[in-house]
């Protein structure tokens, strides 16, 4: 009897192992950078498929530059959002899709009123896969706009987590983000160059 239960149990271990695994195989992470990282992450934690997001900084080299080195443009680093998503229920094509119609493709020097490196507009591959997909979206994003798109594209390299306070900031500050986002003209922008199909992720003031 001793030994069917130690059975029972070290087969039920063995299984929630394997279900956890299982579960942690169908997810992936993506890093966009599209100016402001409260506004992205607002618009990816709507999109059906995305398991978190998390805002923060990537792009630059330094391992432990304080925020006002990051904030000042000179480190390399963009704010960013690293997206976890289940590949189950959403594809990276698809992410790419929600990152164009978010963002101002077509301006450099950072997004709506957010200037600065700091700002630019960027997507990090983190695999061949990645960078293929990412640079042929680019090109037929290119010829709906008629114009030279000048996102980046890069290897994904460290990715600096912000401080919680910058985590769902759009949930916690509700209005004064709200503010900011009017005031910034992001959606404006979005409709100029995408219409209806613009920022649909994201909920206008």
């Amino acid at each position: 009897m001793a030994r069917n239960t130690l059975t029972f149990v070290i087969s039920l271990f063995v299984g929630l192992n394997l279900a956890a695994i299982s579960r942690a195989s169908e997810t992936a992470h993506a890093t966009f950078a599209g100016g402001c990282y409260w506004c992205m992450q607002e618009a990816f934690e709507k999109v059906p498929g995305v398991v978190s997001v998390t805002t923060g900084w990537a792009g630059g080299t330094e391992s432990n530059p304080k925020i006002e080195e990051i904030e000042s443009g000179k480190t390399g680093y963009a704010e960013a959002i690293d997206v976890e998503y289940n590949t189950s229920k959403i594809t990276y094509e698809q992410l790419l899709d929600a990152y164009w119609h978010n963002i101002d493709p077509l301006t450099a020097g950072g997004q709506f009123c957010d200037r600065g490196k700091q700002y630019r507009s960027a997507i990090f591959f983190s695999d061949d896969s990645q960078r293929r997909l990412a640079e042929e979206s680019k090109g037929r994003v290119a010829e709906q706009l008629h114009g030279t798109v000048v996102t980046e594209i890069a290897p994904a390299t460290r990715f600096l987590k912000a401080p919680a306070s910058q985590q769902d900031y759009y949930k916690k500050n509700a209005s004064q983000y709200r503010t900011y986002v009017e005031g910034c003209g992001r959606h404006r922008r979005l409709e100029q160059l995408w219409g209806n199909a613009a920022a649909a992720g994201q909920s206008h003031p």
